[in-house]
């Protein structure tokens, strides 16, 4: 690039913000004179005390750029364009509107990255000239990711660490010694910034003390006062990219996925490869011939072309609910479902016959059904949810069928205490292992299998004493032990013995006598 005129030029905010112009005034590309809006320095200071990272880089460059002109002999002048409204409430496209009538009016060079905005430019008879990015092709923290990197923390006054490994199995590893000052975080922050602003990534979420960014493959939460007490920044990359195939799931679980599981939860803990599952089980879906889409937070699942990704940071939850109950997809991808809004998007979606796949935060997978009791109705759970599967370390470690019946539940004896009984039953093998419920005016969530040992526990406690009233008995696992007095260990003692065998062996006990 070459711009040896001494002419008059004005920057836009994409020249600013890219710190584009402080290099080629640098380099000596351009000679005369620059006229800065006095308005980008109101408009970059209102956003710096916001803790905004674009008002931090704007302030910075304006002040590179006098610097630089001042050794190049470039002459900078601020102008004021006479817009009067309040700062807090400008955007940077009413700022590059207001750069480009300026141009028009003292017919000055409008500077841009933004091929869009010469065009407009051309149509109000204003000389814009596109301006080349001065980037590396790397980004500065890829040297720090290698194949077993999944993220990369670095914080202010400490150094720079590395979780290593695989997902639920994992180190961390130190692989920066310097420890990070505040201004080495605005440096590497700096450049993050001006990638994504370049067209490289999106920022999904930015607020006061917190920007979180989708860069390439890299997801980027930058948190800084008031959120926190220091600069950090973390970023994560998916280091797997897995078919449904590559689970090895059985085919009774496949079957399932692709004939009747339309409310399908998947759950685990942080870091387990819940979105990982997610994204093979979206990419089976769209191989199948199904329209898929996506609600994410950021969006950072690698899909096909043929799935939409929709961002939750840029919709609200009822437009989102309008798109895809117009669009009707057969499946939507919610990843981390976190408030009522997210569940009551999922529920509604559901309920109006799109198949939809959750992800939720849970340590156990009946806990991820407990995350719709009280949100929901208990009867309706069903309807809403079918299929349960928990994720643990990378792999699918449980799974649960979830249906509706009306019965005595488990534990309970009078007949007229019949209910509706939501059933959760492990999947593979059809063991009935909770039961849900409201009793009284309270829902419970009851263990099967404990209320069932404790049922059989008393059953053989009554069998033993009625028999053998003087004996002494306790359960342990599947073996009775009977303890009775060594002067009562008699003949008569030995048949009742036998007795009690014979009615414990139908029920799959053994008996083991202690003598005292």
């Amino acid at each position: 690039m070459h711009i040896a005129f001494e002419d008059v030029y004005i920057p836009d905010t994409t020249v600013i913000v890219e710190r584009t112009l402080s290099k080629i005034i640098d380099r000596g590309l351009i000679r005369g004179r620059i006229l800065i809006p006095k308005e980008y320095i109101q408009f970059f200071e209102s956003r710096a005390r916001r803790g905004s990272a674009i008002g931090i880089l704007g302030l910075e460059e304006l002040v590179s750029i006098r610097n630089k002109a001042v050794e190049r002999g470039v002459i900078i002048d601020i102008i004021d364009s006479g817009y009067r409204e309040t700062y807090s409430d400008i955007d940077q496209e009413r700022l590059d509107s207001i750069a480009m009538e300026l141009a028009r009016k003292l017919g000055a060079k409008l500077l841009t990255h933004d091929r869009f905005r010469q065009l407009a430019c051309k149509a109000f008879g204003v000389e814009a000239m596109v301006l080349e990015y001065y980037r590396d092709s790397s980004l500065w923290f890829e040297k720090y990711f290698d194949k077993e990197t999944l993220s990369l923390h670095i914080k202010e006054g400490a150094p720079i660490l590395a979780k290593k490994g695989v997902p639920g199995n994992w180190r961390l590893v130190v692989v920066e010694e310097k420890i990070q000052r505040r201004e080495d975080l605005e440096i590497l922050l700096e450049e993050i910034v001006r990638r994504v602003r370049a067209g490289e990534g999106i920022v999904e979420i930015e607020r006061q003390g917190l920007l979180m960014i989708q860069l390439k493959d890299y997801r980027i939460i930058i948190v800084s006062p008031p959120i926190g007490i220091a600069y950090e920044i973390t970023i994560t990359r998916p280091i797997v990219r897995l078919k449904l195939e590559d689970y090895e799931l059985p085919s009774k679980l496949i079957k399932r996925l692709e004939e009747r599981a339309e409310g399908i939860l998947i759950a685990g803990a942080p870091g387990m490869g819940k979105t990982t599952f997610a994204q093979a089980l979206a990419e089976y879906y769209d191989r199948k011939g199904k329209i898929v889409k996506t609600i994410e937070s950021p969006r950072d699942m690698k899909l096909p072309p043929t799935v939409s990704q929709y961002s939750k940071s840029y919709a609200s939850s009822r437009e989102l609910h309008d798109i895809l109950l117009l669009s009707r997809p057969d499946y939507t991808v919610f990843d981390e479902m976190r408030d009522d809004e997210d569940f009551k998007i999922y529920v509604d979606l559901r309920l109006a016959g799109i198949g939809m796949i959750g992800v939720v935060h849970a340590t156990s997978p009946i806990d991820a059904i407990q995350r719709f009791i009280g949100r929901i109705d208990i009867g309706m759970i069903p309807s809403v949810i079918d299929t349960v599967i928990f994720i643990d370390k990378g792999r699918v470690a449980k799974v649960y069928e979830i249906s509706l019946t009306v019965k005595l539940p488990t534990g309970l004896r009078e007949a007229d205490l019949a209910r509706p009984v939501v059933e959760v039953r492990d999947f593979l093998s059809g063991e009935l292992e909770y039961e849900i419920y409201v009793f009284g005016e309270q829902t419970v969530v009851v263990p099967v299998k404990r209320i069932k040992g404790e049922i059989a526990s008393d059953r053989v406690m009554n069998i033993v004493k009625k028999i053998i009233p003087y004996a002494d008995v306790a359960l342990e696992n599947d073996t009775i032990i009977i303890t009775l007095p060594r002067t009562l260990y008699t003949n008569s003692t030995m048949k009742l013995i036998r007795k009690v065998k014979k009615r414990l062996d139908r029920l799959g006990y053994n008996i083991d006598i202690k003598l005292t």
